[in-house]
């Protein structure tokens, strides 16, 4: 049975996992943390009070840790703890600090001496990657998919970058459609799991390419209710990893001065502007500066 207090006689501070729709998956440990912490530190006291209430655990020792309190909350929690009294943290739904809050206050606690115990469970995103069927030798979680285009385009260029082909994000219901049509506008060669309402008496996923999602979407016809969950696999040839320098940029700079009789400023432009150069202005100014101070 978990200790709720260490032996400085700090309380313990849990981070605990509850149900991302089905009540039965609220593991007995867990709820055997929530029966016994002094103090339950919710996202929103409003949902967890009908969780507890299904649990059959008493929901009078709920206060409120949400994204807008936080902040100021967290001194409160660690005055609590360091009091001798135990918080345990749960999230509306799923694991706490994936997209949620959470995490200023186990900061605080880290920095106080406040001993942090995990006690997982659901969570929405692992869920959906664990039924994808896609590549998950690695994965990226990158939270909600953003709002704006050029914020969508940033992120595009990053997934384009990175050598990990399967991405995963949450999504609200009114903007799914838009962010599985970015993907077509922008003609992103990938696979899509589209989950909707995980665990939950009516779960769905939606498969395909996106254009095909953006298609098994429509025919739904109500789809803007749950949650969605949205994971993503690359085709291998759309990445474009930063490639491993071959040569040193001192090399470069030398051989370029050589053919064209120029010098180190010179030479600068002219690696820069082969296609096959994978060196920055700033690195290749730095070569040049170490190859002056070698004659």
């Amino acid at each position: 049975m978990d200790k709720m207090q260490t032996e400085n006689g700090y309380g313990v501070l849990f981070i605990v996992a509850t149900p991302i729709g089905n009540a039965r998956d609220m593991s007995p440990r867990g709820m055997d943390i929530l029966e016994r912490a002094d103090v339950i530190a919710a996202e929103d006291t409003r949902r967890s009070v009908v969780l507890l209430n299904k649990l059959g655990i008493r929901a009078g020792k709920l206060a409120s840790n949400h994204k807008f309190n936080e902040h100021g909350k967290a001194r409160y929690f660690i005055d609590l703890l360091k009091a001798g009294r135990s918080v345990a943290v749960i999230t509306d739904a799923g694991t706490p600090c994936i997209s949620d809050p959470g995490n200023e206050l186990i900061r605080s606690a880290v920095e106080e001496g406040v001993r942090v115990v995990g006690v997982p469970g659901p969570c929405a995103a692992v869920t959906a990657l664990s039924v994808s069927g896609f590549d998950l030798s690695a994965f990226v979680f990158r939270g909600f998919f953003p709002r704006e285009n050029a914020d969508r385009g940033r992120l595009l260029d990053q997934m384009r970058r990175s050598a990990v082909r399967t991405q995963v994000f949450y999504e609200s219901p009114k903007r799914v459609l838009d962010a599985v049509e970015y993907f077509i506008r922008e003609a992103v060669p990938c696979r899509m799991c589209l989950c909707n309402d995980l665990t939950k008496l009516h779960e769905e996923s939606f498969r395909g390419a996106p254009a095909q999602v953006r298609d098994q979407l429509l025919d739904k016809g109500e789809y803007e209710k749950g949650e969605f969950c949205l994971v993503v696999e690359l085709a291998e040839e759309y990445l474009t990893p930063k490639r491993e320098h071959v040569v040193s940029p001192e090399a470069l700079l030398v051989d370029a001065m050589v053919r064209e009789s120029c010098r180190a400023r010179d030479a600068i432009k002219t690696v820069l502007a082969d296609e096959a150069n994978t060196y920055s202005k700033n690195e290749l100014y730095a070569a040049s500066l170490r190859l002056k101070n070698l004659i």
